[in-house]
This record gives C-alpha cells, sequence and structure tokens, in this order.
C-alpha cells in the first residue's frame, strides 16, 4: 500500500547524477516502497532539476533507521556550522 508520505522543499547546491554535475532545484523527501533497495518501505531522498529531465536526479533510498541516523548527522552538522559562520562573520 501506497503510504502518500512524502515533502518537497527548494534547494541550492548540485548534484551528480549519470550526466555529470547539475544543479538542483529542488528535493523529494519520501516514505514508501523503493524501487532498487530490498526493503518493504524506505525513506528515499531524491535531489533533481526539473528543468533537465529525469537524468537530473541523484537519489538514495534508506532505511528508517538510516534515514534517523542521517537527520541527526545532518542537525549536528548544521548546528556547528552555524557556529562556524558566526564566529566568520564576527571576525569581519
Amino acid at each position: 500500500m501506497c503510504t502518500s508520505i512524502i515533502e518537497i522543499v527548494s534547494a541550492s547546491g548540485a548534484g551528480k547524477g549519470n550526466g555529470g554535475w547539475f544543479d538542483l532545484t529542488h528535493s523529494v523527501v519520501s516514505y514508501d516502497h523503493p524501487h532498487h533497495a530490498w526493503l518493504e518501505e524506505a525513506i528515499t531522498i531524491d535531489f533533481v532539476n526539473s528543468g533537465l529531465g529525469p537524468s537530473a536526479r541523484a537519489a538514495v533510498e534508506l532505511t528508517l533507521e538510516a534515514a534517523k541516523e542521517l537527520s541527526g548527522a545532518l542537525a549536528r552538522a548544521i548546528a556547528a556550522a552555524e557556529v562556524e559562520e558566526a564566529a566568520r562573520a564576527r571576525r569581519r
């Protein structure tokens, strides 16, 4: 059964697909049946540029536990980066 769990956010950055590097326009996070991972359900993260067609896509399919670990790692890295950016701004 499809879960219909999906979140779409704009994204600035770059992704690497079959055709090389491309600028990102948005990210799609969903929880549903994976296409490649041997899992019943997976957190799927797609980084895309909708204007460049289907080849401008970088994707991962993660277990729920792996997605939780990634979420924590992102939160810790973001917090550390914000401290670094604040220190950099004070030096200016």
